[in-house]
């Protein structure tokens, strides 16, 4: 009996032998081919800030204009530039889709194909107008010597020569965004919230000078700009047979994105202590009465007769602001330095444009700031 057990039981010990031996090779498979897919699997790219791409010569400023098709006062802008090294700015134009500039489109050869090719359809008062500025930015920030983004529109013009502007905005290291809170209107949703909290909401003007790094924060948002997208809708026609609703209506939408977005988004991002909160664009706002509110402000437009010497040299002499709703003066300074608040200005038509250009005004001579390192 027990001669016939044994045979048995070393056959029994055979089978957990090879069983063993096939779970440890299958382990041993599993580790070498984890251990090649880890090594051989390519690795996540490396993010690297569009702040610290290395670029060759002087830093530039991207000169940004949104326009609606052509740009009417590009002769002026052409006398700007002409007193410009071409290795210190670059310019971008976010024009109607498909529009070109060239030899029959501009008077200015500075503008040639200056037209970004993405462009989108613009309608004011919807979140398009801030789509396009961040367009604008993101088509400029692919050349890492532009270091400084202006933002200016078809009725902007310049109120001193190149030199004033560059030295003047490079030697700050703060962008110069408009921004106040808005304590007096009803333009904020509160179905923003919370992702754009009351306390965050800012007021401001549209045209912002901002350095490199803000100009990555606006272009880089995709959750602050989706809220805009989503809440801030153009006003709807004023309907007739909808009587007292239309008022109703009429604040619901009164969002006017450009005024809003890029102020509250360097809110939210805490970057308030790192601006100069002021335009560097003036605008006169003229005061009417409108049949839907009370109060209604709309932009002042230059003519020949109205910007001759004596206006321009009353802008050119603000040196601070008074934000109402925050009780605050904004001294125009850099350093410890009085400056002028404004280097540029809007509304201007062809012909206070041709005005400006036939008295030189763009080639004006003051004292320069101090080149910027």
């Amino acid at each position: 009996m027990a001669s016939r057990g044994v045979p048995k039981r070393r056959h029994a010990m055979s089978r957990k032998m090879l069983i063993l031996f096939s779970a440890s090779l299958s382990c041993v498979v599993v580790l070498l081919l984890a251990s090649l897919f880890r090594f051989h699997s390519p690795k996540p790219p490396i993010q690297v800030s569009r702040s610290r791409l290395f670029f060759d010569g002087p830093p530039k400023i991207a000169f940004l204009f949104l326009v609606r098709r052509n740009l009417p006062l590009d002769f002026l802008w052409d006398a700007f530039f002409q007193n410009a090294h071409v290795s210190r700015f670059s310019i971008y134009v976010h024009s109607a889709p498909g529009f070109v500039f060239h030899e029959s489109t501009t008077k200015s050869h500075f503008f040639y194909g200056r037209q970004i090719t993405n462009s989108i359809q613009v309608l004011w008062g919807e979140s398009s107008m801030i789509q396009a500025e961040r367009l604008l930015l993101a088509a400029a920030l692919e050349d890492p010597a532009n270091q400084r983004f202006v933002l200016l529109s078809d009725s902007c013009v310049p109120l001193y020569n190149f030199s004033y502007v560059y030295n003047y905005v490079m030697v700050s290291p703060r962008s110069f965004v408009d921004s106040f809170l808005d304590a007096k209107e009803g333009r904020y949703n509160p179905k923003m919230s919370p992702k754009i909290p009351r306390e965050k909401w800012r007021k401001g003007s549209q045209w912002i000078t901002v350095v490199r790094k803000h100009a990555e924060v606006i272009v880089d948002d995709d959750v602050i700009f989706s809220v805009f997208k989503k809440y801030c809708k153009r006003r709807p026609p004023i309907d007739t047979r909808k009587g007292k609703l239309n008022l109703k209506l009429q604040k619901q939408h009164n969002c006017i994105p450009d005024e809003h977005y890029v102020q509250t988004l360097l809110a939210m991002h805490g970057l308030e202590g790192e601006l100069e909160r002021r335009t560097l664009t003036f605008t006169l706002w003229n005061q009417s009465a409108t049949k839907m509110e009370n109060k209604g402000w709309h932009p002042f437009t230059f003519t020949y007769s109205n910007a001759g010497p004596q206006r321009i040299k009353e802008i050119k002499g603000i040196n601070h602001v008074y934000y109402e709703t925050e009780y605050r003066i904004e001294w125009c300074r850099r350093n410890s330095t009085s400056v002028p608040c404004f280097l540029f200005a809007r509304k201007f038509s062809e012909g206070a444009a041709m005005r400006l250009l036939s008295e030189d005004v763009v080639n004006d001579h003051p004292a320069l700031l101090a080149t910027p390192p």
